[in-house]
């Protein structure tokens, strides 16, 4: 099974000027933990999430109307494209300990793939255990 098939293809995304403040409530309306930024052109340029608010944020001290998001997210993102496959995406994200994998094609962002996108699917929900557990083997390694 390829990603493009399980992928949520819709995905909120904020804007790197944006402030944390509105990525706090855009977090909070949409009930998610994590929020792609994509610039202009819709290239995805790193990820935001609701501990990146806490820790690199309030916790630090910084305002969250006069802090921009690009100065908190995470500019180094592991993304998977439409044709991997799942069981890839899986190994992938276990190894790089992320349970939102960006679906990019062409640079731009085109999809949202989580683990419980891949426990959903009875063909996928190896590949999801499979990720959780090396998400959860390298948390206790460290």
């Amino acid at each position: 099974m390829k990603l493009k098939e399980i992928m949520t293809p819709s995905v909120v995304r904020i804007h790197p000027e944006e402030t944390v403040d509105v990525a706090a409530r855009m977090l909070t309306h949409y009930n998610i933990g994590a929020l792609p930024v994509c610039d202009d052109q819709g290239r995805l340029v790193g990820m935001i999430t609701d501990r990146d608010v806490v820790i690199r944020c309030v916790a630090s001290g910084h305002l969250p109307e006069k802090t921009h998001v690009r100065d908190i997210m995470t500019g180094r993102v592991v993304c998977g494209s439409p044709e991997m496959d799942t069981g890839v995406a899986a190994h992938l994200m276990g190894r790089e300990q992320v349970r939102r994998l960006p679906v990019v094609e062409q640079g731009r962002l085109c999809g949202m793939v989580s683990v419980g996108d891949l426990a959903c699917i009875d063909e996928t929900n190896y590949d999801a255990a499979e990720a959780l557990g090396g998400i959860c083997t390298n948390l206790l390694e460290k």
